[in-house]
């Protein structure tokens, strides 16, 4: 819901009754992930998507109802093997949508809209299975432990359902939480969704060459905010890269020491200099950021190792590193080679092989793969 902020936050602001579905679980090979979500006003204008086409219409439906009804229900949909024109999932998936009109879940979802509208991080939890009486109900999160609404019942609900909202904020994820009704972190009663709503992830190029220009232009279309950083003041200008957040004239490590980063930044230096490369990437390699790659020749690369370990860069430090830079596209002129980089990034992301589909019996949506445990409350 968090990611139709925009839309929401400005029906709230004419006035308008809305209702919105919302995907709180996934089986098999769905199409759109928990979080992803649907919403109908009172005059029949829709926005977003719970399921990339397969079930829209259906849903849309189940908008209109709940403005009519008042009511919050959670319906599943399913492959339909008698009629593939049915409603259902062709791609052979399950999805529980969540509809909840506009007001049925009270105020803390307007604050988190109102707080995702104007870049601020919030993370909303919601309770999207459970007893009929605190179906829908939610609890706003920020950074610094402050929080708005009550799911209901045990006291020590909320107290977890803010504690896990608040891991699954630091780290700008959105997910599922199974929970007791009393509280207690074994699975039994209630499943939660959080949303996460944060600032667009950093990505920092260094080196203000064309192969730069071109990543900057698919950085920003994966929706990342995009810096640009050399120490040569001609070559690091705006006319160069117009669509970069920020183009910064410093010395690549001097920079980096300086700026802030976190668990989603990637770094990619393209710099292909040693007197830029070895300062830089000894700082990168210990930070603790998504993704460090570096453009290079094998020969490069072999010779950037050896001057790395020589700057006293451990083997476990070295093996975070992405060299050379991207994916195996056979990739020559700079929009190809932006295009591998950001398939490697976008595979590194999300736990992909990065191999074609074709003939892989690899599930196709990486969600469907162990991804490991939700961060828990400490």
């Amino acid at each position: 819901m968090l990611d139709l902020a925009g839309h929401l936050h400005e029906w709230i602001e004419e006035g308008r009754d809305f209702a919105v579905a919302t995907v709180v679980a996934v089986g098999g090979s769905a199409p759109r992930p928990p979080g992803a979500a649907l919403a109908v006003s009172a005059d029949g204008t829709a926005v977003g998507s719970v399921s990339g086409g397969c079930v829209e219409g259906a849903v849309y439906d189940l908008c209109l109802q709940a403005l009519q009804d008042g009511e919050t229900r959670v319906e599943r949909f399913g492959y339909s093997d008698e009629d593939a024109f049915a409603v259902g999932l062709t791609c052979g998936g399950t999805i529980d949508i969540m509809v909840t009109p506009y007001g049925a879940d009270g105020a803390a979802p307007v604050a988190a809209l109102s707080a995702a509208v104007h870049g601020e991080p919030v993370a909303l939890a919601r309770v999207v299975h459970g007893p009929a009486g605190l179906l829908g109900r939610a609890v706003l999160v920020r950074p610094d432990g402050t929080h708005e609404g009550s799911l209901g019942g045990h006291p020590d609900l909320d107290r977890t359902a803010i504690a896990q909202a608040h891991a699954l904020l630091d780290t700008g994820r959105t997910g599922t939480v199974e929970v007791s009704e009393d509280g207690s972190h074994c699975p039994g009663g209630l499943t939660l969704l959080v949303e996460s709503a944060v600032p667009a992830p950093r990505m920092i190029v260094f080196g203000a060459i064309d192969f730069a220009a071109a990543l900057v232009r698919a950085g920003k279309f994966l929706g990342y905010h995009v810096t640009v950083c050399d120490a040569r003041p001609v070559f690091a200008t705006r006319v160069r890269f117009p669509e970069a957040d920020e183009i910064v004239v410093d010395w690549p490590h001097l920079y980096l020491r300086r700026t802030d980063t976190d668990a989603r930044t990637v770094l990619c230096v393209l710099t292909h200099d040693a007197k830029f490369d070895i300062p830089l990437l000894t700082e990168a390699l210990r930070l603790p950021v998504a993704y460090v790659g570096a453009m290079g020749s094998r020969r490069t690369h072999e010779d950037r190792n050896r001057r790395l370990r020589e700057a006293g860069v451990s083997e476990r430090e070295l093996a975070r590193l992405r060299s050379p830079i991207g994916l195996d596209l056979g990739a020559r002129t700079p929009e190809e080679t932006a295009l591998s980089i950001a398939a490697e990034i976008v595979a590194t992301r999300h736990g992909g092989t990065g191999r074609p589909l074709t003939g892989s019996d690899t599930p196709i949506h990486p969600r469907e793969r162990a991804a490991g445990p939700l961060p828990q409350p400490v």
